[in-house]
């Protein structure tokens, strides 16, 4: 299957179009390339995410479905409420960048493997440097319990990964984000690739088509992401 993805090279920034995807796997557009600012930033702006093994090529996905998230929608259980009361959580805004993807990159129960690979971690470190990668911190007292990153697209937030190591601390920062968003005229959370924990969280689908074009709306417009900075602060569920 994978001699109808196109291959690309360091010279070659650009993106084959949509339709050429593949249905197995899902989505697959292209293998190669690099990590670079511009490849990363280049791909976001038109829908394409990479997502790949250690040790494996580069992959870049549109699959056919998008898992999203509209942020004034983002709404707590009680039961999480109630944790997040009874831990005293606090929060902050990229001010612990590398430390959430870290956390994120961290093997998860049975999965002793992760996604995340150091080039990975790099590459959106030089996005975050850049501004255009965010993160929200959740904290318990001086420990760093969960969090989320991801990739600013104009008015459109693409979420990257998120972890937790304490009850509720994931759910906590997706609300979050939703919050900030709101305050930004962020409109739309992309969460890639729809699964039962987004699901609860109130994930919804659009198709390829509907997501390119909602995202053809939202990519140009200003947002100001560089003030988008906030030390502990508490939080009010």
């Amino acid at each position: 299957m994978l001699s109808a993805v196109q291959y690309l090279d360091y010279h070659n920034y650009g993106f084959p179009n949509h339709s050429y995807a593949l249905q197995d796997p899902d989505g697959l557009l292209a293998v190669g390339g690099d990590l670079s600012v511009q490849r990363l930033m280049d791909a976001y702006r038109k829908g394409i995410f990479p997502w790949f093994n250690p040790g494996d090529p580069i992959l870049w996905w549109s699959p056919q479905q998008r898992a999203v998230f509209i942020p004034a929608e983002i709404h707590l259980s009680r039961s999480t409420k109630r944790v997040c009361r009874k831990f005293n959580y606090h929060f902050s805004v990229n001010t612990a960048f590398s430390e959430v993807i870290a956390a994120c990159a961290e093997p998860r129960g049975d999965d002793q493997g992760t996604w995340i690979s150091e080039a990975m971690i790099q590459a959106y470190q030089q996005l975050h440097h850049q501004g255009l990668a965010h993160s929200i911190e959740i904290w318990q007292e001086q420990q760093l319990v969960g969090g989320i990153y991801g990739v600013a697209v104009g008015a459109a937030f693409c979420g990257e990964s998120m972890f937790h190591r304490s009850t509720g601390a994931s759910k906590l920062a997706l609300y979050l984000l939703g919050q900030h968003c709101q305050t930004l005229g962020v409109e739309l959370i992309d969460a890639q690739i729809d699964n039962p924990h987004l699901q609860s969280l109130g994930s919804k689908i659009l198709t390829r088509s509907q997501f390119l074009t909602k995202l053809n709306e939202l990519k140009n417009k200003n947002i100001e992401w560089n003030h988008w900075r906030q030390h502990k602060a508490a939080i009010h569920v």
